[in-house]
């Protein structure tokens, strides 16, 4: 608990925001046509030329912000899209971006919220297993995506945003077209809150990225629940530089604000040098974070402006107990509110008591609704393990096991609506775990409780690891690095770095006599985002397999990138230079001293 808060208080403080979240969801399901791009007009209505949504090219008030949004409705309907058509956006963060999810998913039409950084199969990947009809992509991202066109669908109508070089339709253009904005007459059937609304990619646990169903329902329950957990209130800006493809950083952050008519300041990239000064200048009173953004703030020498802000809040995840109390003294944050949650997840966990390290706890008197278990995981067979009734086993305190949340489709808690594919949505549901016929979701996290109930994230399970804010999916990394002609064969995992958040990509490679570091590099840069280009290589003679075929991980991952235990040859991956340097006992030691940019 901050120091001055005391425990009562601090009490006190938590059951209200737990009771705020619970009145400000509880009407959602008894309005079922009351979706998010209706909800925005009667909030146009209601705050006007209040600011909404703040960039730096360009900023929507709340009349403006409902405006943009019908014509992108008007559009939708001039194109005859309808239920379950699915429209691409590929977009960086900015004040359209939320305009025009609100007025296509408003005609019941799908938006998938595609990841900027995706290139190459990933993007066309990601592209394909949603069959959409139209893709609408920014004019600063046309030549990634140009790049990709002919492994889509030469059937979806490509759009682009602002002028560009390719010859696609200006839908900036198509939008000056409408006289009206008015869609108040317009016949159409509106979505409700039991339709689809978004799709939003998540690695989950093994292959290329998948596209999470989000209904209405959800983008309801996310803006208003964490609305109550920040209490956000009309003169609030809340600073958001996470990516808008993502739920947090593009529908929990931004609803949370407007549905009380607070404003979101919104930038396309995290810059920890330029932060404060943003923070200062934009009257900021509330910060989302991801705990890595939390480090690189604390690692960096002192500013003014940390002793000149307004934050009031920092809500976020993924805050290490190593930074956490220097990040709140040192810059003064009243309260952090930190969580847990996953797109597809069938229930979240909120720390309101400010309990450090913790990612939250479930209040006594909601321990009815929401079913939530740590059973004993098996890492070699890489599943639950099972009594010998067959049953899951679970763990005691301060015991880490995999979090599972029980599937409950008849309420908000325990809502699991799945994938896009339905064979990825079952391989997420574990059944009979504590008695026949029930069904479970699995978060693929290990966690601990302590003896207060409090929840601690321990690690990933899987072939998932989290780097750079994102979940990096093993089997897609290997099979990237196998693509490349002198790659015969690989195994990718995380390795733990000094001073860094989350685990840095590492992939232990047998390579033909022709390998050319250079030719791989580029290969690697082709078809993988930044954030999940290994960084670290180790060039094997052969990997090692366990009596039942499967490949060593753990040994690997216990010698990591260091030189001292292998004769084997290990690359860093330099950002600096673009290129595979070799590691030797002084790069290893800068490395591990925190002197290396990763």
């Amino acid at each position: 608990m901050k120091s001055g808060i005391g425990q009562e208080d601090g009490r006190k403080s938590s059951l209200k925001a737990w009771v705020r979240a619970l009145e400000m969801t509880a009407p959602i399901a008894q309005n079922p046509a009351r979706t998010l791009p209706v909800l925005i007009d009667s909030l146009a209505e209601r705050f006007g030329n209040a600011p909404a949504l703040l960039s730096r090219s360009e900023s929507l008030n709340y009349r403006a912000l409902a405006d943009r949004s019908n014509r992108y409705t008007q559009w939708a309907l001039r194109r005859g899209l309808s239920f379950g058509d699915v429209v691409c956006l590929l977009m960086p963060n900015c004040p359209e971006y939320v305009a025009i999810w609100l007025g296509i998913t408003r005609v019941g039409a799908i938006v998938s919220l595609l990841n900027t950084n995706l290139v190459g199969d990933s993007l066309a990947h990601a592209i394909n297993i949603v069959t959409p009809k139209h893709i609408i992509v920014s004019a600063t991202l046309a030549d990634a995506f140009d790049s990709v066109v002919t492994k889509t669908s030469p059937e979806i109508q490509r759009w682009v945003h602002g002028e560009n070089s390719h010859e696609f339709l200006r839908i900036d253009d198509e939008l000056e077209q409408s006289d009206t904005v008015d869609i108040a007459g317009t016949e159409y059937r509106a979505a409700t809150i039991a339709d689809r609304a978004l799709y939003i990619y998540t690695s989950g646990t093994t292959g290329l990225p998948k596209a999470v169903n989000v209904s209405h329902f959800r983008l309801m329950q996310w803006s208003h629940w964490f609305a109550g957990m920040m209490d956000t209130r009309p003169d609030d800006r809340v600073y958001n530089c996470l990516p808008m493809y993502h739920s947090v950083g593009g529908v929990a952050a931004i609803g949370a604000a407007l549905v009380n008519g607070a404003s979101v300041v919104l930038r396309e990239r995290f810059s920890a040098s330029r932060f404060w000064d943003d923070i200062v200048e934009s009257k900021c009173t509330i910060f989302q974070y991801i705990g890595e953004l939390c480090r690189y703030l604390v690692n960096n020498p002192t500013h003014p402006g940390e002793w000149q802000h307004q934050l009031r809040l920092a809500c976020g995840n993924g805050l290490g107990a190593d930074v956490w109390e220097e990040f709140q003294r040192r810059f003064n944050i009243p309260q952090i509110l930190e969580f847990y949650a996953a797109t597809e997840g069938s229930f979240s966990l909120y720390n309101t008591e400010g309990r450090i390290g913790s990612i939250g706890r479930i209040p006594s008197f909601l321990r009815h609704r929401l079913s939530i278990a740590l059973v004993k995981f098996d890492h070699e067979l890489g599943e639950p393990i099972r009594n010998e009734d067959g049953f899951c086993v679970r763990c005691s305190h301060n015991e880490a096991g995999e979090a599972i949340g029980l599937i409950d489709g008849t309420s908000g808690a325990g809502r699991f609506e799945g994938y896009a594919d339905q064979s990825a949505t079952e391989k997420k549901i574990l059944r009979d775990v504590f008695a026949k016929g029930d069904a479970w979701f699995r978060t693929g996290d290990l966690m601990s409780t302590d003896a207060s109930g409090f929840f601690y994230f321990v690690d990933r399970v899987g072939d998932t690891f989290r780097w750079k804010g994102e979940n990096v999916s093993t089997t897609e990394v290997a099979a990237s690095v196998c693509a490349s002609p002198d790659a015969i064969e690989a195994v990718v995992y995380g390795v733990t770095v000094p001073g860094a958040e989350g685990r840095a990509g590492m992939v232990a490679a047998v390579v033909r006599p022709t390998f050319d570091l250079v030719a791989f590099h580029q290969h690697l840069g082709e078809r993988l985002p930044a954030y999940a280009r290994p960084v670290f290589l180790r060039i094997l003679g052969k990997l090692e397999t366990t009596a039942t075929f499967k490949l060593k991980k753990q040994d690997l991952i216990r010698e990591s990138y260091n030189p001292k235990v292998t004769a084997d040859p290990i690359y860093f991956n330099d950002p600096i230079r673009q290129s595979f340097v070799k590691v030797d006992s002084a790069l290893f030691e800068r490395i591990q001293s925190g002197k290396m940019r990763l």
